[in-house]
């Protein structure tokens, strides 16, 4: 039992939780970079450099022959996926400094002000409280 029961304290814990929306989170945030990459990057880099569809690049090792399909080298397939981890990790990178700048612009901000300090009326009201109730 005893097992089961620290399973469930690590399974609810907020930690948890958190890291569990923050992969579902990013999940579709990868979805969203990958269509921008694929759809809207690609086509104008590709029809700059001669109308090159990335993913269609790729180099034939052995001809297709007999029955037996083609053996190639999908290089174009992998500079796509490159590009769309480089876009990914640059988004990642300016979502988590604009955090990090928030969360210095929280530390910066002013303490809250120390209580003032009594008053030599309210030092001497407490003395005499003081005596009044050691007596």
């Amino acid at each position: 039992m005893g097992m089961v029961k620290e399973f469930k304290e690590f399974a609810v814990k907020g930690n948890m939780l958190d890291m569990a929306v923050g992969i579902i989170i990013g999940g579709a945030f990868g979805k969203i970079i990958t269509s921008l990459v694929a759809d809207v990057i690609m086509p104008p880099i590709g029809l700059a450099i001669g109308g090159v569809n990335f993913t269609a690049l790729k180099l034939t090792l052995r001809q297709a022959a007999e029955g037996k399909d083609a053996v190639t080298l999908n290089y174009g397939n992998f500079l796509q996926v490159a590009l769309d981890f480089l876009i990914v990790a640059w988004a990642v990178f300016m979502m988590v400094k604009a955090i990090n700048k928030m969360k210095r612009k929280e530390e910066a901000a002013p303490a809250p002000a120390a209580p003032p300090a009594p008053t030599k009326d309210q030092v001497l009201l407490t003395e005499i409280r003081d005596l009044l109730k050691s007596r």
